[in-house]
């Protein structure tokens, strides 16, 4: 079994088994060289050098390299090495980022990063082949298809993953430490809504949001109007909203989503040497939600534009954040096209909540730390109750018995099976009592 070290630089640019890196925080916009950079003179020693190793390639390397294979790899190099998150984009990356952001593509349905020459799962995206099969944040892939990816490269894994739609693929993988075990994948044409939202009781709304594309906030806005016609379009009691293994996407989505739940005040700024790089989001004053009493879910597989929001919410008191703490990337990437259907990924700004915090490497630490667990039931004992005694008094009120067995049956519902959902839940209770709802 491979050595399963901590995470320490987790990768999100190869994202969904396809290369897309759902992580990156800006739109794609083309940017002008400053004048500092178009003025430094070239550091002609390094090109001498750069020029004499390519030259020794070509030379004596074993097999014969061409010139475009060469300036490329230096290409990439040169960008992998800034940081995880900055990239060189192929024809076939670019499109891949542009398809991933609007909600439609071909994988596995999973978002993928490398510790140490491990492939680790951040997460999986609900409602997609990986999700079904029970694949699970945190797990590592240690083979695919019988290889063994200890050693192999992001994108030499990737490429490994992905095929034809309608093939299956068999990941081999360990997961907190046991033994290695099989899930077999089928690869599907993936259409991912990034919002779900329902009801979990009577005036207690759901909405979970999987990732930041480019119309998430129009859902949002959506799913709260859906809520409430739901309730009887009466005012909402709480609301909870999951971003739990949201990976990230979109900064104005972000930005978006959380100003339909604050009236005013800052949302998210970012500052980077590029003057278009400092940027401030600030609230519109819709509030969508009606300022009903808020519970944010984060994990550790909440990234980038997921740390937006709960940051700003968490700021602004206008929600309690609750579970683990979260991944951590605070940085913007801008996405700059280049000629021949190519472009950089490149790490141009950190973005701050409205109290100034960095999120950089720390991630959003929750206001209440509840940590994944199992739920386990217990038959309940039907006891015999005063209604089940013969002649008994009925209600002075005129209310109707209550013996043993009367209760109906409540249908499954997904605060059942999730212990942080659940726990959520009972803390919107607790305020809609307290504050007289």
């Amino acid at each position: 079994m491979p050595h399963l070290p901590r995470l320490n630089s987790l990768a999100l640019t190869t994202a969904l088994v396809m290369g897309s890196p759902l992580a990156f925080a800006a739109q794609p916009v083309a940017q002008p060289a400053t004048a500092a950079s178009a003025k430094a003179p070239l550091p002609l020693e390094e090109l001498r050098t750069f020029a004499e190793v390519m030259d020794r390639i070509k030379a004596a390397y074993v097999e014969p390299v061409d010139d475009k294979t060469l300036l490329e790899n230096a290409i990439k190099g040169m960008l992998s090495n800034l940081d995880p998150h900055s990239a060189y984009l192929g024809p076939e990356d670019f499109a891949e980022l542009q398809e991933s952001t609007s909600g439609e593509f071909g994988g596995l349905g999973i978002e993928v990063g490398s510790e140490d020459g491990n492939i680790k799962i951040v997460s999986p995206i609900d409602d997609t082949p990986a999700s079904k099969a029970g694949v699970q944040a945190g797990d590592f892939i240690v083979k695919i298809n019988g290889q063994p990816t200890n050693g192999l490269s992001m994108t030499e894994a990737v490429d490994l993953m992905r095929g034809k739609i309608g093939q299956k693929i068999t990941l081999t993988l360990v997961r907190n430490g046991g033994a290695p075990f099989d899930v077999t994948l089928t690869r599907a044409n993936i259409q991912v809504k990034s919002v779900k939202a329902q009801l979990l009781e009577d005036g207690y709304g759901y909405i979970r949001i999987t990732q930041f594309q480019v119309k998430t906030g129009e859902e949002v806005a959506a799913a709260l109007a859906k809520l409430r016609r739901e309730n009887g379009n009466k005012k909402l009691k709480g609301i909870i909203l999951d971003l739990r293994n949201n990976p990230g996407g979109v900064l104005q989505s972000a930005v978006e989503v959380v100003d339909h739940f604050i009236k005013k005040g800052l949302i998210v700024y970012t500052k980077g040497r590029l003057p278009n790089s400092e940027l401030r989001f600030s609230a519109t004053g819709k509030d969508l939600s009606e300022a009903v009493p808020l519970v944010v879910l984060i994990n550790g597989g909440s990234a980038s534009a997921s740390e937006i929001v709960a940051g700003a919410l968490q700021d602004q008191k206008r929600g309690v954040v609750m579970g683990t703490p979260s991944f951590g990337k605070g940085s913007v990437q801008t996405v700059l096209p280049l000629n021949n259907d190519r472009a950089l990924k490149i790490t141009t700004a950190l973005y701050y909540t409205p109290n100034g915090r960095s999120i950089q490497a720390q991630g959003i630490v929750p206001d209440i730390e509840v940590n994944r667990a199992k739920i386990t039931r217990e038959q309940d004992t039907e006891y015999y109750k005063e209604a089940d005694l013969q002649g008994h008094l009925g209600n002075g009120n005129g209310g109707a018995d209550k013996p043993t067995g009367s209760g109906t049956k409540a249908k499954p519902m997904p605060q059942d099976d999730d212990y942080q959902l659940s726990q959520a839940l009972s803390l919107l209770k607790g305020l809609s009592i307290t504050r007289g709802n």
